[in-house]
Formats: structure tokens, sequence, C-alpha cells
């Protein structure tokens, strides 16, 4: 069975889009077959990530009926398999973020997972895929702002019904607004991982390749990984690479 499942924030900038992306790729690291699907509309950031900005078949030829989403995924050279929306002001003329339910069916049974990464905030694009998938995973960053628009990410998606798997906290470092434990009190979810602050992560996107892939040992790569090993069941241990090993592999 195909499980589809929705990355979302509250709020811009937390580290979404760098979540989707490296869940799918830890899961292919782990042997699942995953399709990533770059469900921000209006402010795609997906095909930006992993240097396909520009495709000739986008999610949003999808949603206007002009394709099959199955003629919309691509093959990126990590072996990731990614659904890029279009760039162009053209493309959001006409376009229904609702229909994303109606589509996403002639995936199932050929992909082990399809991940969403949605809009930030509470509009027209985050309820589509609210209503489009099966579960629910939101990321957030340690901050008062960004942990109170997570709380009501949360809320709208349980009055939707929606299981909400758990939380990813991104972005973290040794400072922070609110301690770990008080946010998992005050969103009643559990956090399902902590990603550290890591200039692997910068240089990933300037290589425009997953963290996981690009730098596999870098804290924010393992911390990915083990987010994923526990979500389907694996067991994983791997130790973070050290200052020195960094210097002798340049």
């Amino acid at each position: 069975m195909t499980v589809k499942v929705g990355i979302l924030s509250g709020k811009g900038g937390v580290g979404k889009t760098s979540t989707a992306v490296n869940m799918a790729a830890a899961m292919s690291y782990f042997g699942r077959d995953v399709v990533v699907i770059d469900g921000n509309l209006s402010t795609p950031n997906l095909g930006l990530h992993l240097g396909v900005p520009v495709v000739p078949i986008t999610l949003h030829d999808v949603l206007k009926g002009k394709n099959s989403i199955l003629d919309s995924v691509y093959l990126h050279h990590t072996g990731l398999k990614i659904v890029p929306a279009g760039l162009s002001l053209d493309d959001l003329r006409n376009v229904s973020p609702e229909k994303l339910k109606n589509v996403l069916p002639s995936l199932d049974g050929l992909t082990d997972i399809v991940i969403i990464d949605g809009s930030a905030g509470l509009g027209r694009e985050s309820l589509a895929v609210m209503q489009a998938v099966d579960e629910l995973i939101v990321v957030t960053n340690p901050e008062l702002p960004a942990v109170t628009d997570a709380l009501k990410t949360i809320r709208l998606a349980e009055e939707m019904g929606k299981k909400v798997r758990g939380i990813i906290l991104a972005k973290t470092g040794e400072n922070h607004d609110i301690p770990l434990e008080n946010i998992e009190s005050l969103l009643e979810k559990p956090i399902l991982g902590i990603i550290p602050s890591d200039k692997s992560i910068r240089e990933s996107l300037i290589r425009r390749e997953p963290v996981v892939f690009s730098h596999p040992r870098s804290k924010s790569a393992v911390a990915y990984k083990k987010v994923v090993a526990d979500l389907v069941g694996i067991e994983y241990s791997e130790k973070v690479e050290g200052f020195f090993s960094r210097i002798f592999r340049r």
C-alpha cells in the first residue's frame, strides 16, 4: 500500500523543504521506493533545491488536467523520484490545489511512499495537501513564533480528521526560545527528530543534492536518517563524521 505523507509548517523558513527532500532521500537510502512532490504551487522550492527548476511537465500541468501525474515524475541523479512544480506566473493561472487529492491515487501501488512538500501557512495549498494525504508531519523551529504557528497547523489538521504523526525540529542550535521538552508538551505531539543547524545543509544546497547523499555522515544527515529509521521501524546506528575525518576526506 502506498502511504502519502504531507510535510507542512506554520511559517516559512523553518526548513520544511529540506526536511521533505532529506526524509525522501533517507527513505531511499533504506531501500524504500519514494516519490517526493512539490505541493507548494505559489512558491515552489523542490526543483530549486535539487537543481531541476525547469522541466517539461510539472504538477501544475497535472492539476490542470493536461497530463497524468505519472508523466510528471522525474528521476534525479541521486536516484530520487521527484514531481516539481512550475515556476512561471502562467503556471498559477487556472490551477486548483484541491485537485491534488484526485491525481495522487494514480501513484497507488507504484511506489511505497509519497512525500508532499506543502506550502507554509494555512492557505488553500496547505489545506489541499492536508486533504490529499494519509498523515502529516509538521516542521518547526524552537522559537515562539514558529511553535505558535505549528500549533495552529496541528489544530487545523485535527479538525479535518487528519493524523499528525509528530514534529520535526529543524535548524536547532545551542540556544532556544523554548526548551525542547516544553515544545512537545505545548504541541501535544511527539518530537520525531531534532535536526541541528549544520553547514553541511548549506553545502548540499549548493551541490543541489540532499544532505543525506552529499554529506552522509554529517550531523544533519545522521539525524534525518534516524528520524526515518524510527518511522519505518528499522534499526539504525551511525557515527557522525568527526573533524579530522572531514579534513582528510577533503
